[in-house]
């Protein structure tokens, strides 16, 4: 007959499970920024940044990572798809600082663009406004109000 385990017992192995499927599932391990990412954020905010002027890439990255305050951290293996995905809809438009040596890229918002930043901010905000509450409830429960 199998001994009964215990509660703490129960929830070691709880844990340890839990730790293994993070490993295994890489979205796992980031559930608050994989659903900012998944919920079209990134694009939002890349829209909204090139809107207040022209600007590249590794700028754009700097500016969201501030903004978040790190929360939300892209990378040069994300950022420069995006773009390059954004431009070629017609959402932004890409010009090199110095052509011949294809040095750094400027990319201005465009009409289409500029449309699609505000069907963005309309459909976003939910979405945000549910991660707010959440995290506000977190806090209020672990910390109190």
């Amino acid at each position: 007959m199998a001994k009964s385990r215990s509660k703490p017992e129960r929830s070691r192995e709880a844990a340890r499970e839990a730790v293994a499927h993070a490993k295994a599932a890489p979205a796992a391990r980031d559930p608050f920024t994989g659903g900012l990412r998944r919920r079209e954020v990134l694009p939002l905010l890349v829209l909204h940044f090139i809107g207040q002027g022209p600007t590249y890439g590794n700028q754009l990255m700097e500016r969201i990572a501030e903004v978040t305050e790190g929360v939300l951290s892209v990378n040069p293996n994300t950022m420069y798809p995006l773009l390059r995905q954004l431009e070629s809809r017609g959402l932004i438009e890409g010009k090199w600082e110095h052509p011949e040596r294809r040095t750094r890229r400027n990319y201005e918002i465009t009409e289409a663009g500029g449309e699609e930043y505000a069907r963005l901010v309309e459909e976003v905000r939910p979405f945000l406004d549910a991660v707010r509450q959440s995290i506000d409830e977190i806090v209020n429960e672990v910390y109190g109000k």
